[in-house]
């Protein structure tokens, strides 16, 4: 049995593992001399040449051969990798003492944040959030809210219309009175509608063509006027401090009747008399009423048996207040230089730095 064939293939191993610099080459080399058809393999194919007294031998050594390359490719590849992290820790070295990179935090938007927060309330008083069609038909945005084609009011909303019976709409009451409609008259309601309306009006300082509401609808038996006060009451100690009142102004809207213009104290003045206020002590904040008997009916509800009170707010507008924003289009520009003053503190509270 002749076994200088496995000596010089050892030899040759070893002068070759000389060579190999990366681990690719050292892979290459393994494959040459270990794999299905490498050299250590093809000594195998040789047991049959011999006898079955000389084959355990042969085989034994040809064993001590592979596990004896395997171990020195097994060391060369731990040497390659502890060379190779040598040399990445030299050229990544990391400066612990340079000043760790700042994080930019994004920040709500201001009109968001309103949103939520009034969202926040009314929901605690029970009232349930409904969202619509921001493309209407004409009779949701207006014949269903007692607003027939040759109604002189429609003038007050100059609106954007797709044809003649399709337009944008011009506030979220058609929320309102589609949910009426689906509730065919045997159900009590509680909702608000937040949501963006278009109106056709030229842009500046106080108005835009394109702004956010919210309208709030109750409808149920023995509803009245002092429920919807107590409401409002409620909600702008909530939104502008404790310490504020409001204070009801006839007005009209189609869909209420009453009407009423509400106003709050002003929250700068305390009722002095200001230039955020006019020098009135009281800023007007939103529109509300007693939901009109025609608007009922159109619902299919007996206005003898069910009462109900809606309003509108503008949360532009009590954003603009809140935190005396001079100017709507401040809100809509993406200036984060204005974003970023609204930004929240660590301990959950606001900060509003100087406007």
């Amino acid at each position: 049995m002749d076994t200088s064939g496995m000596s010089q293939i050892l030899e040759e191993f070893k002068a070759s593992l000389e060579t190999v610099e990366d681990s690719r080459s050292l892979q290459d080399l393994k494959v040459q001399y270990l794999g299905k058809k490498g050299k250590v393999t093809g000594l195998m194919k040789e047991m049959k040449n011999l006898s079955k007294e000389e084959r355990p031998e042969y085989g034994q050594k040809v064993n001590e051969l592979r596990e004896s390359i395997d171990s020195m490719i097994n060391e060369k590849s731990e040497a390659l990798e502890a060379a190779a992290l040598e040399e990445r820790l030299a050229n990544e070295t990391l400066d612990v003492t340079l000043p760790g990179r700042k994080f930019n935090i994004g920040s709500q938007h201001p009109i968001s944040r309103i949103i939520e927060d009034i969202e926040d309330f009314f929901l605690g008083l029970g009232y349930e959030i409904q969202e619509g069609y921001e493309v209407e038909t004409d009779y949701y945005n207006f014949e269903a809210l007692n607003l027939p084609k040759s109604h002189p009011a429609r003038d007050m909303q100059d609106s954007f219309y797709i044809s003649e019976e399709i337009l944008l709409r011009t506030h979220t009451s058609p929320v309102q009175a589609r949910v009426l409609e689906e509730r065919e008259g045997k159900e009590a309601v509680k909702i608000i509608c937040p949501g963006k309306v278009y109106r056709r009006d030229s842009d500046d300082a106080t108005h835009s063509h394109q702004f956010t509401q919210i309208e709030g609808l109750v409808i149920d038996k023995n509803i009245h006027m002092s429920d919807l006060k107590g409401t409002l009451e409620l909600f702008a100690k909530e939104i502008f401090g404790s310490e504020r009142e409001i204070r009801l102004r006839p007005s009209f809207f189609p869909f209420t009747e009453p009407s009423v213009e509400v106003d709050i104290s002003c929250f700068k003045c305390k009722g002095k008399g200001c230039n955020v206020c006019k020098n009135s002590g009281w800023i007007e904040i939103l529109g509300a009423g007693m939901v009109h008997p025609n608007v009922l009916e159109m619902a299919g509800y007996d206005s003898r048996e069910y009462s109900g009170f809606a309003f509108g707010m503008g949360p532009d507008r009590v954003a603009m207040l809140k935190y005396g924003i001079e100017d709507i289009r401040h809100l809509y520009t993406n200036d984060l230089r204005f974003i970023n003053q609204f930004k929240q503190t660590e301990d959950g509270g606001e900060r509003n730095e100087s406007l």
